[in-house]
């Protein structure tokens, strides 16, 4: 972090706490996100959709897991309207916490065999509440890191709220990985609700942090001279139709990519290729520590190159992996399944989710920014 630097702005805080709050809160939330996803390719067709065939129990598992990307949009649309009133740091406090008291209480959620239908439905009702939190997260952070950015290192400073999706990554994927090693009974029983109620220790620190930081320059400057929209929505589709049309379709096959790549491809390896939970594990666990590593780096290179070439180039490399990442995993040969997660996640992924965070963020005006982000990504 001494990387950071110790820059003073509003309040005596500093880039070096923007950050650090931005990121951990970040990846608090998507620890939260991820366990879930890996628990649906592991676990939750076995525990609350079992009267099913396992094919069908894996689909209406990863169903649920779908169900947020319904109500993303919805929650950037709220939280993007009052961040761009009230303010950004009081969004990212909330969004916090409906994640984390969500993720808490599906490890604590009765199966199945004891309350029957029952715990499907209260398991996507959580999982609304937490598509609702990560709709305001992505632009809440990046907007927060962009506004106390110097210029000049914006590219570099945005990495760091994006680097949360990584380390969420790595460590649900890892805490996952460590339960799997009890024996079956005893981590479909109790083992793989452990992580999800250790969420709350994360949660804890990150509200610590996020409480202790300053609004951000630009929004009082705008407080202050009055400048803010009344309906921020409403100004965006005045002024940045646009630009709103290129936030919401630039990452949209990129996303769609990452999750096969990061989530379901855990499901492909252990279902239909026979590879164990640990292999699989192992090497999306590997691919996300080292796109979590590479991400400041490829903020660096936006800032020295511009945002267009290095954004580009890993959506190239997306498209262009689409096949051979498939044909990496069916050789069950595990250097070459890293070979393809690496590719897929580290460099495909961390070059594009790093820098569309400056990219995109620039593109809209202080009394709008939180809002085109958030609603931008999400839809």
């Amino acid at each position: 972090m001494a990387l950071l630097g110790t820059t003073k702005q509003a309040g005596g805080t500093t880039i070096q706490r923007v950050v650090a709050a931005t990121m951990i809160g970040t990846a608090t939330e998507w620890y939260d996100y991820f366990l879930y996803g890996t628990a649906s390719a592991l676990v939750f067709a076995k525990l609350f959709f079992p009267t099913v065939s396992a094919t069908a129990g894996t689909l209406a598992s990863f169903a649920t897991f779908a169900v947020t990307f319904a109500v993303r949009p919805i929650g950037a649309l709220i939280f993007g309207h009052f961040g761009d009133r009230i303010g950004r740091k009081s969004m990212l406090v909330i969004s916090m916490l409906v994640m984390g008291i969500g993720t808490f209480l599906v490890g604590l959620l009765p199966t199945y065999q004891s309350i029957g239908i029952w715990a499907p439905v209260c398991l996507v009702l959580l999982r609304i509440a937490q598509g609702l939190a990560v709709g305001g997260e992505y632009g809440g952070a990046t907007t927060m890191a962009l506004e106390y950015a110097p210029a000049h290192r914006r590219g570099y400073y945005t990495t760091w709220p994006q680097m949360g999706n990584p380390l969420g990554l790595m460590l649900g994927t890892l805490m996952i990985y460590v339960f799997a090693l009890l024996p079956q009974d005893a981590f479909l029983s109790w083992g793989w609700r452990v992580p999800f109620l250790l969420s709350g220790v994360l949660v804890a620190i990150g509200l610590y942090i996020r409480l202790n930081i300053g609004e951000t320059p630009a929004f009082v400057k705008a407080q202050r001279e009055a400048t803010q929209e009344r309906v921020p929505v409403a100004h965006l589709a005045r002024r940045y139709k646009k630009t709103l049309l290129l936030v919401i379709l630039a990452p949209a096959g990129l996303n769609v990519a990452f999750y096969i790549y990061s989530t379901w491809s855990i499901s492909y390896m252990t279902e239909h290729l026979g590879l164990s939970t640990t292999t699989a594990l192992v090497a999306v666990m590997v691919a996300a520590g080292l796109d979590f590593l590479a991400m400041p780096l490829y903020g660096l290179l936006s800032d020295r190159f511009g945002r267009r070439p290095v954004f580009i180039g890993g959506s190239v490399l997306f498209g262009l992996l689409a096949f051979p990442f498939f044909w990496l995993l069916d050789t069950k040969s595990m250097p070459l399944i890293l070979v393809a997660m690496i590719l897929g996640i580290a460099v495909g992924h961390g070059t594009t989710y790093s820098t569309q965070a400056a990219f995109f963020a620039e593109l809209f005006g202080t009394g709008v920014r939180y809002s085109g982000l958030s609603i931008g990504y999400h839809v």
